[in-house]
């Protein structure tokens, strides 16, 4: 059986998270700049091989400072790591819907994760191009990955909360 490559289609895709500020209010940031593909044996993506990488020095909290501390050697250390990278373990059908297990990287650290993924379906584009959507979501802790900056106010309430929780719909086009 021959594989089909689908290549991820950034102008219809985008990469979300949220984060508690405060314990009291969430902020929502986003990725501008990455890249995935994902390769497949059949035609309903069973067991498709996925990899992932965002750009992180693409982050946009809509906040300036904010997201030049993001980028700083306090939490994603940009200049030495400028990627965050996924590599699919295992996509499984499960109802409807796919899991999809893997290895994310943030800075140097890797850990296995596991995220839920709403098969969009497939459709033609207008230049006849097969696209592919699906909604993947999930939650990470942080302070797993080495993001473990922290702050504590004055009246003792911590400022950043340690689930981030991701939001990441995507197209995929199918290659010749």
């Amino acid at each position: 059986m021959a594989t089909t490559k689908w290549v991820l289609d950034p102008a219809h895709s985008e990469v979300q998270f949220k984060v508690k500020h405060l314990v009291i209010s969430t902020v929502t940031g986003s990725f501008k700049t990455f890249e995935g593909e994902l390769t497949t044996d059949n035609d309903n993506f069973e067991g498709a091989d996925i990899s992932f990488s965002l750009d992180v020095n693409s982050i946009d909290t809509t906040q300036e400072q904010r997201d030049g501390h993001l980028k700083s050697a306090e939490f994603f250390d940009a200049e030495t790591y400028p990627k965050i990278t996924f590599k699919s373990t295992s996509f499984t059908k499960t109802g409807d819907d796919y899991e999809l297990k893997g290895n994310l990287t943030i800075k140097d650290v890797t850990k296995p994760v596991t995220l839920a993924v709403e098969y969009g379906g497939s459709a033609a584009d207008f230049y006849g191009n097969t696209k592919a959507g699906f909604e993947i979501t999930g939650k990470i802790d942080r302070k797993e990955f080495g993001l473990t900056w922290d702050g504590i106010t004055e009246a003792g309430s911590v400022v950043l909360g340690s689930d981030i929780k991701l939001s990441i719909n995507v197209q995929f086009t199918k290659q010749a």
